[in-house]
Formats: structure tokens, C-alpha cells, sequence
């Protein structure tokens, strides 16, 4: 085949930098400015902040981390592992006790992935879950998140299953893209071996209407095997 053909073939099926032309020593200045613009776009989804209208329009109240600030979440992951004094009062005054199925959601490392994501996955996954005869509890936001604070909400509420819907760390192709984790009877000393994920949510990755409704089969296994993570044989 054809080098150039070849070349273009592969371009079609990939969003990655493959091919692109030089000058001189150095890329073409359309690819550059491509490139600072997409970095630039993901420095804004670490930094940014879900709008008080999107929480409200969904119905969620929001609690904080630890984190403190942004610079302290980067620098500090653990803090994002658990919640403030406050938020845990209130996630104990606001929510069901042991529910069968907890979602939670947080911005994580991208705060656009929640904007550009929640409007679609949400409402299929209620519908997936519904279809499956679960029940599920208040679901709540949780600033400055990190995928372990799924054990300290665990630990307060002892659900038989959660769902955490949280912003990945944003790339140059996009800095939209959400994770859904998922584990088992959550609690404190859970690895990520005992979490199920399903990742790369996004418009041009897996579709959020779709995500959301694999959620719901993903929970039902879970739920009658009585396991996650990679003792549980999908």
C-alpha cells in the first residue's frame, strides 16, 4: 500500500498527532497553536470549577475534601481521599443510610468533564438502574475529589454499592472525559483492585447515554455476585 495512504488511513482512526508537518526544525505553526490550545484547555479543566447552576439544574447539594485549594490537590492526594468535618455531617444529615446502590459525583481532574458529561449519564443511568429494580440513595457532589474518598463515603453511609462519577486527568485530544468507578460495599483499607471502571466517557470516546446504561448492567453483576474489582469475572 501506499506510504501516503496508509498514512491517511490511520489518521482517520486516531485523534493523535500522527503525521503532521514540519518546518524547519520545528511543527508547522497551525500544530503548534493547536497543541497550546489544548493544552492550554486542559490547565483550565484541572483548575476550573462545576457551576453552581449545573449542581443546581441536577439537583445536587455539594461538600468538600480536605483538598484546601487547587494547588494543595495536586500536591496532595490524599486529601482528596476523604471528606471535611462538614461535608461528612452533612452527607449523614442529607442522605439515606445503607442504601443498595450510592452515586456520588465529583469534578476529580477535570471540572469540564462534569459539565460537557452529567446532563446525559446521569438520567440513562437512573433509567438503567430503575430497569434493574434498584433503589438508589442522595446522590451529592464531593469537591476536590479523588477516586479513594469513594471509601470514606463508604465508611459514613455503608452502601451495598457505589458509584462514583468523576473528571479524568485531562489529555491533549480531549479534557472532557469522565471515569465511572464502581465497587462493592466500599470501605476504608479498599485498593483499586477492588474497584470496576469504565472510562474514557465522552462524546468522542464512549458515549455518556451509553455509559450510563452499561453502569446499570456492571451494577447488577456486582450486586449478584456480591463482588468487585478483579475478583469479579466480567
Amino acid at each position: 500500500m501506499d506510504e501516503s495512504k496508509l498514512l491517511q488511513e490511520m489518521k482517520l482512526v486516531t485523534p493523535a498527532r500522527i503525521g503532521v508537518s514540519r518546518t524547519g526544525t520545528r511543527p508547522l505553526t497551525k500544530t503548534m497553536l493547536e497543541l497550546r490550545l489544548d493544552h492550554a484547555m486542559a490547565v483550565d479543566s484541572v483548575y476550573g470549577e462545576v457551576s453552581a447552576a449545573t449542581l443546581a439544574e441536577m439537583g445536587f447539594f455539594s461538600v468538600d475534601t480536605c483538598f484546601g485549594n487547587k494547588e494543595w490537590y495536586l500536591k496532595r492526594p490524599d486529601l482528596g481521599r476523604r471528606l471535611n468535618p462538614e461535608g461528612a455531617r452533612l452527607v449523614l444529615e442529607r442522605c439515606r443510610r445503607e442504601p443498595q446502590v450510592q452515586i456520588v459525583v465529583s469534578d476529580g481532574l477535570s471540572a469540564d468533564s462534569i459539565e460537557a458529561n452529567i446532563r446525559d449519564v446521569y438520567p440513562a443511568l437512573l433509567g438503567s438502574l430503575r430497569l434493574q429494580g434498584f433503589e438508589w440513595g442522595t446522590t451529592f457532589f464531593v469537591r476536590g475529589g479523588r477516586v479513594g474518598c469513594m471509601d470514606h463515603i463508604g465508611d459514613i453511609l455503608k452502601p451495598e454499592c457505589l458509584i462514583l462519577l468523576i473528571g479524568e486527568r485531562p489529555g491533549l485530544v480531549t479534557a472532557e472525559s469522565m471515569s465511572a468507578y464502581m465497587c462493592y460495599r466500599p470501605r476504608r483499607g479498599r485498593t483499586d483492585s477492588d474497584r470496576l471502571v469504565i472510562s474514557n466517557i465522552h462524546r468522542g470516546g464512549t458515549s455518556p447515554m451509553e455509559a450510563g446504561a452499561h453502569i446499570g448492567t456492571v451494577v447488577k453483576t456486582m450486586l449478584e455476585r456480591k463482588a468487585s474489582g478483579v475478583v469479579l469475572n466480567m
